[in-house]
Formats: C-alpha cells, sequence, structure tokens
C-alpha cells in the first residue's frame, strides 16, 4: 500500500542534471527562511516526483514547490520561493527584486526554461519527459 503524501510536508523538486536548476537550488537561502526544506532531484524519482506528476505537473515546464500544503509550478515556484527567502546576499536579493513580481515572473521564467532546455541539448543531455521534447 502506497503512503499517501502529507499535506505539511515541505519541498523542493527540481532536474538535478540542468546546471542552471542545480546552481539556483543551492544558491537560493531558502533553508535560512523556512527552515528544514527537502531539496529534491527529481531525475531520482521517489514520492515528491509521484505527487507532483499525479497533479498533472510536467518538470520539463517547471521546478516544483510543496509548500503550505499546496503546489507551485514553473513561473509561481520562483515567484513563490522569491516572497518566503530572505533578501540576504547578492543572488537572494537578486532573486527576490526579480522574481517577487508575479509579473516579472511570467515574462521572464519561459526565457529561464529556455535556457534550460538549451544548456541540456548542449551537455548531451536529455529532458525528464523526452516524449515532450521540441
Amino acid at each position: 500500500m502506497e503512503q499517501r503524501p502529507d499535506p505539511d510536508q515541505q519541498w523542493l523538486l527540481y532536474d538535478g542534471e540542468c546546471p542552471f536548476c542545480a546552481a539556483y537550488v543551492s544558491m537560493v537561502r531558502l533553508r535560512d527562511a523556512v527552515g528544514p526544506m527537502p531539496l529534491i532531484n527529481a531525475r531520482e524519482g521517489g514520492p515528491e516526483l509521484r505527487e507532483a506528476r499525479a497533479a498533472g505537473l510536467d518538470l520539463d515546464e517547471g521546478m516544483v514547490l510543496k509548500f503550505d500544503g499546496r503546489l507551485y509550478h514553473g513561473q509561481d515556484c520562483v515567484n513563490r520561493l522569491a516572497l518566503i527567502t530572505t533578501p540576504s546576499g547578492g543572488f537572494n536579493r537578486l532573486n527576490v527584486w526579480v522574481f517577487r513580481s508575479p509579473t516579472r515572473s511570467r515574462i521572464l521564467y519561459p526565457v529561464l526554461r529556455s535556457g534550460r532546455n538549451l544548456a541540456l541539448r548542449l551537455l548531451g543531455r536529455t529532458k525528464m519527459n523526452p516524449e515532450h521534447s521540441e
């Protein structure tokens, strides 16, 4: 019998083979703001990936944050991360300034996603869902 997801658990699910995604999650000071939060490489699978996919979320379209019992995906994920992280350090100040605005997140996130796709292609790495490749 599969264990049901804990609605109070919080985590961040990202593509561990994407150099931009991996750098972002290591630089954002999430733990300073909200305490311990698992940073999970989606390519390793697990219940968090199953929960995100069951919700219809495509990890090739963006990271997934579970926070306060809700899933945030893509542009909503980076917006929520900017709202809950502290603006300490240069990277976090820039991140908060850029992504705390839902409008800026909506405009800039597709550019970041395109950069991720290009980086994966140049590095010879596959997307998470290769059947959805461009």
